[in-house]
């Protein structure tokens, strides 16, 4: 994540997991650490999370296709991985995965000086060790932020629990009949469970296709591109 100088910055105090700090003095630290530091202000609270496992890295990949597909016929959206988010002076966190639309297409977020400000619509979140963590603080953050559907991702056990905002509060959408998840802000946008657990990717991405030909999702094209 650094960016600048660190012979200017010598005299920051380092980040310590557990530390209450406000997003301002967080973010000036972040900048000052080693290149390769991963840290998030969860809750006004700093998180320091250990190395990603083999596991983990490769479903993270994997819904990150699954992402690009939607993104690659839906002109418009843009996706990003691992990208620090700044939200109010509580939360800088760094999704695993999130789809967002751009101010300029009437989206919630931007970029400034390199970095997501704003709530993203969508947020992604594959877990095995952090389950308390994304299903808790984590997930608070995203809901007070003001994000629109946040996807957790459990991979031991495996578990896909799919929350939308309704008002200012997250609820549980449910899947279809079918077994199928169907995002409400990108039409279109559908995940089969069975199909990415057992690494069908032929399934998983049929499904998307079906997604993706659907009168909604054409109508969610038009309507960015009239922006």
């Amino acid at each position: 994540m650094s960016t600048v100088d660190h012979t200017e910055k010598k005299t920051l105090p380092p980040l310590i997991a557990g530390q209450r700090l406000d997003r301002a003095t967080f973010h000036e630290r972040y900048e000052a650490m080693p290149p390769d530091t991963r840290a998030e202000l969860v809750g006004g609270i700093v998180y320091m999370p250990s190395p990603l496992g083999y596991d983990h890295g490769e479903r993270d990949a994997d819904i990150s296709d699954w992402i690009g597909h939607y993104k690659r016929y839906t002109p418009g959206v843009r996706r990003a991985l691992n990208a620090t988010t700044q939200f109010d002076d509580y939360g800088e966190p760094q999704p695993d995965l999130q789809l967002r639309i751009p101010e300029e297409r009437g989206g919630s977020s931007r970029i400034e000086n390199g970095y997501v400000v704003g709530p993203p619509e969508f947020v992604i979140e594959v877990s095995k060790t952090t389950r308390k963590h994304d299903l808790g603080p984590k997930k608070a953050d995203y809901e007070r932020a003001g994000v629109a559907e946040y996807l957790f991702i459990g991979l031991d056990p495996q578990e896909i629990r799919w929350f939308i905002r309704r008002g200012d509060r997250f609820e549980e959408l449910p899947p279809g009949a079918d077994g199928v998840y169907r995002s409400e802000v990108f039409p279109g946008l559908w995940l089969e469970p069975a199909a990415f657990f057992d690494e069908d990717t032929d399934r998983l991405f049929a499904t998307l296709d079906r997604g993706l030909a659907t009168a909604e999702h054409q109508a969610f094209v038009a309507r960015l591109s009239a922006r």
